[in-house]
């Protein structure tokens, strides 16, 4: 039996932003002892103290019940949130547009508050009933750099965290060259539910990723089969920008998607959605309209 990874998480608790180690029993507070140094995950990311904090809680017992705290993305002001797009074989016969598959990694930018947290809702704007679906493998970068080798990516990567990467349909297509304006509605996405620290490659070359929604499997392929790699997805971004710690890197979605419906399926309030990969955990949100 696979022992169960260190998870590392962000959360409100008591009036304030914390963070600590998720166990069995609940959440081990860490912030009273790290807030000085650290005063979120991603300055324990910049430093390269992952294993510090998972050190200093042996011995100590849960301060809250998971149910008694509200998660928030693991990384809430990363300098950089790049997400994959297209990177499963299926994926790209959905379009139905008869182009072959891409050579090359489309990719487009979204903002820490098109996010929420595990267990939070997304929210259906007014503007569009278009939410979908999109389960995703994340990825934080540790080490920054620049032309990194795929040899040496891996060396990179700090953690391991999901993403539900919620899209207005409709909004992607109001225009020819991008996606951003369906991509960045304010908590139409979600990441977590918390940090998995990496230590080995068999963590992400060929794992499970598969999505749920009330219960149905909508989603379900491995990381193995995607077109362009987790290491060739840090070497190529890095390319063209100097990839920094904290920066994070979502990595792709099966197909399934409810846009591929026939009729669409769109996601409505009182949905549950849940992504869920081997060895990182599983990211549950619900789905609320905007309260206008």
């Amino acid at each position: 039996m696979k022992s169960i990874p260190a998870r590392i998480a962000a959360f409100h608790a008591n009036g304030s932003d914390r963070y600590g180690l998720v166990t069995d029993e609940g959440i081990i507070d860490l912030t009273p002892e790290f807030r000085t140094r650290f005063p979120s995950l991603k300055e324990v990311i910049e430093a390269g103290a992952l294993e510090e904090l998972i050190k200093a809680a042996e011995g100590r017992s849960a301060a809250y019940r998971e149910e008694d705290v509200d998660y928030l993305i693991p990384i809430d002001k990363p300098e950089k949130l790049i997400c994959i797009g297209v990177n499963f074989p299926d994926r790209n016969a959905e379009y139905k547009d008869g182009q072959a598959a891409p050579s090359k990694p489309s990719m487009f930018i979204r903002f820490p508050r098109s996010f929420t947290g595990h267990e939070g809702n997304l929210v259906r704007p007014p503007e569009s009933p278009q939410l979908d679906y999109e389960g995703e493998v994340t990825i934080v970068i540790g080490k920054g750099g620049r032309r990194i080798a795929e040899a040496d990516a891996y060396d990179h990567i700090a953690a391991l965290t999901l993403c539900n990467e919620g899209t207005i349909r409709d909004w992607v297509r109001h225009a020819k060259f991008n996606v951003t304006q369906g991509k960045n509605w304010d908590s139409s996405g979600a990441i977590g539910p918390w940090l998995v620290p990496f230590r080995s490659a068999d963590q992400l070359d060929d794992i499970e990723l598969t999505t749920r929604v009330n219960g149905e499997m909508r989603q379900q392929d491995r990381t193995s089969r995607m077109m362009f790699s987790f290491r060739y997805i840090i070497a190529y971004v890095s390319t063209f920008c100097t990839l920094v710690p904290g920066d994070v890197i979502v990595c792709g979605t099966p197909t399934g998607a409810g846009a591929r419906f026939d009729p669409p399926v769109w996601l409505k309030p009182g949905d549950v959605i849940e992504v869920e990969a081997e060895g990182i955990g599983l990211l549950r949100n619900g789905v609320e309209d905007e309260q206008c």
